[in-house]
């Protein structure tokens, strides 16, 4: 198909195709010349054959590829094609591995992979316009860029590079040592790379809108969820039904929110109840707003994508970092739950009802 076409091209020089169907064929029975002088290469050349296969057999076969390819030309163009991708395919420099922006969901990269190259790729570099930047993100800026009068900030990469890496850090850490962490996006399009951090950091989110005072109020709103015990092994252990219910809801350790500027009474919220936040700070985001911000473009679903699944990665390793330590029997998580062991819950029940009855026969006596 490509040495047709580039034939073709050529106006009124180009050849009949019965002229370029004769270099095949010939290409053909030179392959199958040369399978009889080397038996490893009939191996290959006829598959399923037997050792014992005859050169007019193999004729045959080349006959009836012959008409295949005279009665249907998809067929011939799919050939030749084969043909000048195995003649020319290991012509030139090896291709790189490249920018794959449909990856960022299904595989996205690591804590490791973070690069300039990448950031730029997924547009986190874009601003706002100059007239609606805050004052607070000039330690951000890289520059100003604009044509026709429309002049936009331009984010620093070295910045983001460096803010993503320590957010991720801290991703890992919390996860490592038994924390919660609470992914939110709310815009359009950011529920699946929301989704996807979450349960790769075996965390909580949410892409619908924040309900205000979930955190401040939370047994209100959230007293009726359902809460467990697990172990380091994240294996469930029962026993502990009757003091969850006297326990408040559940409050994350770390709160990542891809859009501060729909979130604000989120991030109120976590500032009362002393919960750190990490979050995507465009040029027209005030920083004070979070703990550990990551200036880039948030308008950018790929960037916002590729952030997501950074972070998703971090709480994953961490993640793993705090099974293997499980099994090895060391146990970095926290130990401030409150909560009595099962056992020793019975053991007390028991004895406030053998006291209790004790008391009951004493006083049938004393009647």
């Amino acid at each position: 198909m490509i040495l047709r076409s580039l034939l073709l091209r050529q106006g009124r020089f180009a050849l009949p195709r019965s002229t370029l169907i004769r270099p095949f064929r010939r290409y053909l029975a030179s392959q199958i010349e040369e399978t009889y002088t080397n038996p490893h290469q009939h191996q290959q050349f006829i598959a399923g054959a037997d050792g014992d296969a005859t050169k007019s057999q193999a004729a045959t076969s080349l006959s009836a590829e012959s008409e295949v390819l005279d009665n249907d030309p998809v067929a011939l163009n799919y050939a030749l094609q084969q043909h000048s991708k195995a003649v020319t395919g290991k012509i030139g420099s090896m291709v790189e591995p490249h920018y794959r922006p449909h990856e960022l969901l299904s595989n996205p990269p690591s804590p490791k992979d973070i690069t300039l190259e990448l950031l730029m790729a997924s547009q986190s570099h874009i601003g706002h316009s100059t007239s609606l930047w805050h004052p607070a993100n000039a330690k951000y800026i890289f520059g100003v860029r604009g044509e026709d009068g429309h002049p936009i900030h331009i984010i620093s990469l070295d910045v983001t590079a460096a803010h993503l890496r320590r957010a991720c850090k801290v991703v890992s850490g919390v996860t490592e040592r038994g924390g919660l962490v609470l992914f939110v996006g709310s815009r359009e399009g950011q529920a699946r790379c929301v989704v996807n951090a979450a349960s790769m950091s075996k965390g909580c989110h949410l892409f619908t809108k924040w309900i205000p005072g979930t955190i401040t109020n939370g047994q209100q709103i959230l007293g009726k969820c359902k809460k467990k015990v697990v172990n380091h092994k994240d294996e469930e252990v029962k026993g502990f039904e009757d003091q969850l219910i006297q326990k408040a809801a559940v409050k994350p350790d770390l709160v990542v929110c891809l859009n501060p500027l729909e979130n604000y009474v989120l991030l109120h919220e976590c500032a009362l109840n002393n919960i750190p936040t990490v979050g995507i700070v465009d040029t027209d985001v005030n920083p004070t707003w979070i703990t550990y911000p990551i200036p880039a473009n948030d308008d950018s679903l790929r960037c916002v994508q590729l952030i997501a699944g950074v972070l998703g990665r971090a709480g994953q390793e961490g993640q793993a970092v705090r099974r293997e330590l499980a099994l090895t029997g060391q146990l970095p998580a926290r130990q401030d739950h409150g909560l009595e062991p099962p056992a020793e819950q019975e053991t007390d029940e028991r004895n406030s009802r053998d006291k209790e009855h004790g008391r009951n026969l004493l006083q049938a006596g004393d009647v």
